[in-house]
């Protein structure tokens, strides 16, 4: 195992490493947030310790030091990242904008605070949205862009603003921007997130740093953030050491690190009955634990399912992405009272991955996960199935009522065995000058011709013009008409 460094950074700071705060910092400020980061940063890996990438989030290791350097606590910063849900599906974006996205970070936030004392540390940045930092590695410090207080770069957030400078709005798409008025209220742009429009308002990151060299950006979409305990070990792999499995430690790299004295000397299971780690039978090794190990690995899976149903209950949606890594564990050894197996803590490492589809104007909930939904024993099988395509969509019915719509019709498909009357179709039909998303049920009759299948749409709230437009076209073909059917999760 490497050594750990007790040096400048204090105690159990990996060698290779240093922790660098994330905020400005100066005499007057007794305690740093801080990431680490790499002396020397592989190409591949980049400059940070990523433990996690989820839908909406990327997960970097960071921690708690005073102002002589000391290691208090690790920490885990949870940075909201956006990018990742620009590819999910087509019949899916509407669900997805920056003001939603904002929102369901501070329910995320607010329920992980109230699943247990000590569960998050309130900065305020789970709730605002931070200037936009960067880290300077030789100097080891955060930089701030350069700028007056009424100048600076922020992110900008007002509809207005952007699109009257010919931009996407923040609270209807997943593209982000900078923006600065200067002293003779010129305002630019910088645009944050991958496939951002650009225009001549626009200017590069790197001029809202002044094109100082060296800088590495530390939450480039300028999301919010979210600090939680770092949790070194996974489910199953605690549920081994209480098994009688040895725990070698945190990997990172072609590194094994334990970080703190709590999860040191897991390595040697000897060591560990022999250290007091168990409370009743740990003195007549592996089957004297038995017991004991019985008790512990009920209570796990008691706080999982307690983790889960709160979640669930509080946010009103499901999961939709449980498995062996959705929750971690780390152990406190702060209690003098209890042996060091007895101290473990609960968390949840992967918050749901279940989006409210949007369709408007219907009464029931759809919920969907966005990205590739693979094979998983927590799945039912079959559930990754995926079917997109363009066909012919002829109407045949139009049914309305008080401004709401079902839509019946045949949609040619190239596979017409590989979906169920249960799965969710999204079918746009180009209507006058705009468009209508339906959203239908497709299912198989007999007697039609090959590849020929019925749908009808869900009830949902269709525009008075839009709804004459499609009763005018019964019995229209609308060539070429894209559809994708909607992995449904519940």
């Amino acid at each position: 195992m490497p050594n750990l460094e007790t040096a400048t950074q204090g105690a159990m700071t990996p060698a290779g490493y240093r922790v660098v705060p994330v905020h400005v910092v100066d005499s007057e400020t007794p305690l740093r947030l801080g990431v680490l980061v790499s002396e020397k940063p592989a190409p591949a890996t980049g400059p940070f310790i990523r433990l996690r990438e989820l839908c909406d989030a990327t997960v970097l290791l960071g921690c708690l030091v005073d102002a002589g350097g000391t290691v208090h606590e690790w920490l885990e910063l949870w940075l909201q990242d956006v990018d990742g849900l620009a590819a999910s599906l087509p019949a899916a974006r509407n669900s997805f904008s920056n003001l939603t996205l904002d929102e369901r970070w501070r329910q995320q936030s607010e329920v992980i605070a109230k699943s247990m004392p000590g569960a998050m540390y309130r900065t305020g940045w789970e709730e605002t949205h931070r200037t936009p930092v960067a880290i300077d590695i030789a100097k080891r410090e955060a930089v701030s862009p350069p700028g007056k207080h009424d100048a600076s770069w922020r992110l900008c957030r007002s509809d207005d603003e952007l699109k009257k400078a010919g931009l996407p709005g923040y609270s209807d798409s997943l593209h982000r921007y900078l923006v600065r008025q200067d002293a003779a209220g010129a305002v630019a742009f910088v645009p944050l997130t991958s496939g951002a429009p650009a225009n001549d308002k626009c200017v590069e990151r790197g001029v809202a740093f002044g094109g100082q060299a060296g800088l590495v950006p530390f939450n480039p979409g300028c999301g919010l953030m979210r600090i939680v305990p770092f949790a070194p070990m996974e489910l199953g792999e605690f549920a081994d050491l209480l098994g009688g499995r040895s725990w070698k430690g945190f990997p990172i790299g072609n590194q094994l690190l334990t970080f703190d004295r709590a999860h040191s000397g897991l390595d040697d299971w000897q060591k560990i009955r022999q250290s007091g780690h168990h409370l009743f039978l740990g003195h007549k090794g592996k089957s004297g634990c038995i017991v004991e190990a019985f008790h512990l690995k009920i209570q796990l899976l008691t706080e999982i399912i307690r983790l889960a149903r709160e979640t669930v209950f509080q946010t009103q949606r499901p999961f939709l992405n449980i498995d062996g890594s959705t929750f971690r564990v780390r152990l406190s050894g702060l209690s003098r009272m209890l042996p060091l197996l007895w101290t473990s803590n609960v968390s949840v490492a992967k918050t749901g991955d279940a989006f409210a589809l949007s369709v408007t104007g219907t009464e029931s909930q759809y919920f969907i996960r966005p990205g590739a939904v693979g094979d998983s024993i927590f799945l039912p099988p079959g559930i990754h199935r995926s079917l997109e395509g363009a066909g012919n969509a002829r109407l045949r019915k139009v049914t309305a009522e008080r401004g709401r719509a079902i839509v019946e019709g045949t949609l040619v498909l190239e596979d017409a065995g590989a979906f169920s009357p249960h799965d969710l179709f999204w079918i746009r039909l180009p209507v006058g000058q705009g468009r209508v998303d339906l959203y239908a049920h497709c299912y198989a009759e007999d007697g039609m011709a090959q590849g020929e299948v019925r749908f009808r749409s869900v009830e949902q709230e269709i525009a008075p013009e839009a709804i004459a437009a499609l009763k005018a076209a019964e019995g229209v073909v609308y060539p070429r008409t894209p559809f994708q059917m909607v992995p449904l999760l519940s």
